[in-house]
């Protein structure tokens, strides 16, 4: 194999082909023409000596080989760029850097108010992109689409460096005006009652719900399944449905609606977020500080 014949722009359009599965799609990505992404999937085809992408009806998928080289050809590029990148100092009242980061609405209300007034102070040309837990995580991080990803403990792997970002506890939170309520709940009370719970994704199993059943033997009587975790509150007041939450957001949302917030009936074991990033970023300084900058949010909501 001479590797003087296939130069870094192949690998380029190699990844964008393997990834759309399409010449149209990939040229756009790659800001090409059709015919020029096609050019260039003929030559990588005459290199490898292999079609890499054959036809059938109307879609194009993988040969063999070429899905043995997509996550290789993607671990290569993401390499090369981390490489040429990394800068040896980041200084971030200059800087017009752009940090890509996942986490749950959850996690973006608590600990991001407090991030962007930081960076307003300290680095006003950085901009923020935040992005939803998405079906696969995890594939946004290791393919390079995202600077950081937040997610609870237990859903974290073991493919890149994490570290806990911040802890949290269950609280019971209703409507100030529920009259099933007083200043506490028992657990046979929080069982019988109505719940609002949030449910993110077909991968991000209900964790709460399936504690009570291992702990109890039944699950919580679900009425509302809320796709975010900050319209939760709103779905109770009014009503006489209570939900088990996270201390930090229920406060944030209790200072601005009649919410009462009570103590769960049970010990319940506390979350954890952790923050990971890709291993080929762990030593660029632009990674560590808004590493920095996000537990020092992070420490401040715990006060």
């Amino acid at each position: 194999m001479n590797l003087h014949r296939l130069d870094l722009n192949l690998l380029v359009a190699l990844d964008a082909l393997l990834t759309e599965r399409s010449i149209t799609r990939a040229a756009d990505r790659l800001h090409l023409s059709p015919s020029a992404t096609s050019g260039a999937l003929a030559r990588l085809r005459e290199f490898f000596e292999d079609e890499l992408l054959t036809r059938i009806g109307r879609r194009m998928v993988m040969t063999p080989l070429g899905e043995s080289l997509q996550v290789a050809v993607r671990d290569c590029l993401l390499h090369v760029q981390s490489t040429v990148e990394i800068k040896p100092q980041f200084d971030p009242a200059t800087s017009k850097r752009n940090f890509s980061l996942m986490m749950s609405d959850y996690v973006a209300t608590v600990i991001m108010p407090t991030v962007l007034q930081q960076l307003a102070r300290e680095a006003p040309g950085v901009t923020i992109e935040l992005l939803g837990n998405d079906e696969e995580p995890w594939e946004s991080l290791s393919q390079g689409e995202i600077d950081f990803l937040v997610l609870p403990t237990n859903f974290v792997r073991n493919d890149h460096p994490a570290q806990v970002l911040f802890e949290d506890e269950y609280v019971c939170v209703c409507w100030s005006g529920n009259s099933q309520v007083g200043d506490t709940i028992s657990l046979e009370q929080c069982l019988a009652m109505g719940h609002v719970v949030a449910r993110l994704g077909a991968q991000r199993p209900p964790t709460v719900d399936a504690w009570f059943f291992q702990r109890f033997g039944h699950a919580r009587r679900v009425d509302v399944i809320a796709t975010t975790f900050g319209s939760v509150p709103h779905m109770l007041v009014g009503t006489e449905r209570l939900s088990i939450m996270h201390r930090r957001l229920a406060t944030v949302f209790a200072k601005t609606m009649p919410l009462k917030i009570l103590p769960v009936p049970v010990e319940m074991p506390k979350l954890v977020e952790m923050i990971q990033w890709h291993k080929y970023r762990d030593r660029d300084p632009a990674r560590v500080w808004m590493t920095q900058v996000l537990m020092a949010a992070a420490a401040n909501v715990q006060q």
